[in-house]
């Protein structure tokens, strides 16, 4: 059973009554199929066994959410939690206080990698969840009963599963590597700026001279702010493919910027127009001043990142924790080619890979 809330009013009144501290089961469903930013369409919320299904559009406020959910002294149990946590921004930009991540947990306590929640539910408890609702228009109003089912369901077993996999990983000693890399969850999707530096992720163009690079980082963060301001999807503004031959060969006048963009929903004339004069107008030096693209690992320095991942491999078997969680393909990949002690690895990570890392790097 679960209440349905569709007022403030009706919110505070619910949280009122339930206990603090407490342990939060928390859940959203939203839609982003034609938006850049996520329409929050509903917020669950288990608490002393209680379900609450929050139609979020119809609040004219979270305040009292907002204010249990920020205090320290609650948990928030969330599974998955990073696009949960976008989806809430508007109402809690800071994040929850207290986070416990089910799926960063599993794999902790040793059940493996990017685990569902209707796996781990089965794996934990032997209920098998429906998934039929998963790809519900959650917005369109009245919801289904089905509807409404799935998602009181998503949150009805969180704080049982958080009693299980916490208890597992205090006897495992890893408590403290859950709350860190909640902590980081938390900042990286609560508080992280725009790329600044979004041509790095186009390894395409590394071999590019330095001012098409700098062409192409001036069109990405043009995409970036239009994307934002517009609530739209980046693609559909610009996708990366056009935005890679614009930079490459800037179109010599409108007409020819708007054969080559044809499609492109978000594109107007006016965007159009911004677009042509942010692709002929000359490059400042400041905005040659930037990241270049990384180039590709040279064929020693794949071997050299081969040999990394075999260490980390087998640590984490030493460990029954997935490779990927131990460290990330990515920050090996940073410290082949820049020699340097990743940020991303400091922690609990450190004193399991440090040592063994950098003395297959040769690196005292």
């Amino acid at each position: 059973m679960y209440d349905w809330i569709d007022s403030e009013t009706t919110l505070a009144s619910w949280l009122a009554a339930q206990p603090v501290p407490a342990i939060i089961g928390l859940d959203t469903e939203f839609m982003r199929t034609d938006t850049f930013h996520a329409r929050l369409a509903l917020v669950q919320a288990e608490i002393g066994g209680r379900i609450a299904v929050i139609d979020a559009p119809a609040l004219n406020g979270h305040t009292a959410l907002a204010a249990r959910l920020a205090d320290p002294h609650n948990v928030c149990v969330m599974h998955s939690a990073s696009e949960d946590l976008e989806a809430l921004s508007a109402i809690l930009p800071n994040g929850p206080a207290t986070l416990f991540d089910t799926q960063i947990a599993a794999a902790m306590a040793g059940f493996g990698p990017g685990l569902s929640y209707q796996k781990l539910v089965a794996a934990l408890l032997g209920v098998d969840l429906p998934k039929g609702e998963t790809r519900s228009d959650w917005l369109k109003r009245p919801l289904r009963p089905a509807q409404l089912d799935y998602a009181a369901q998503d949150v009805e077993h969180l704080p049982q599963i958080h009693g299980l996999l916490a208890e597992k990983l205090a006897a495992l000693g890893r408590s403290e590597w859950l709350a860190e890399d909640c902590r980081k969850l938390v900042d990286k999707v609560c508080r992280a700026e725009p790329d600044a530096q979004p041509q790095r992720a186009f390894p395409r163009a590394a071999d590019w001279p330095r001012e098409s690079q700098a062409l192409l980082r001036r069109v990405l963060l043009w995409r970036e702010t239009m994307a934002r301001t517009q609530d739209k999807p980046r693609s559909w503004i610009l996708d990366d493919a056009r935005a890679l031959d614009l930079a490459a060969q800037p179109p010599r006048d409108g007409a020819e910027l708007f054969e080559r963009c044809k499609g492109l929903r978000a594109l107007r004339g006016p965007q159009r127009q911004q677009l042509l004069d942010v692709l002929r107008a000359p490059l400042a030096m400041q905005e040659l001043d930037f990241a270049p693209i990384p180039p590709p690992l040279s064929s020693a320095d794949r071997r050299r990142l081969a040999d990394l991942r075999d260490t980390v491999a087998a640590i984490a078997q030493t460990l029954n924790l997935p490779d990927g969680l131990l460290c990330a393909r990515r920050h090996l990949e940073a410290l082949v080619s820049e020699g340097a002690w990743p940020a991303a690895l400091e922690g609990w990570r450190k004193p399991l890979l440090h040592e063994a890392l950098m003395a297959r790097l040769g690196v005292p």
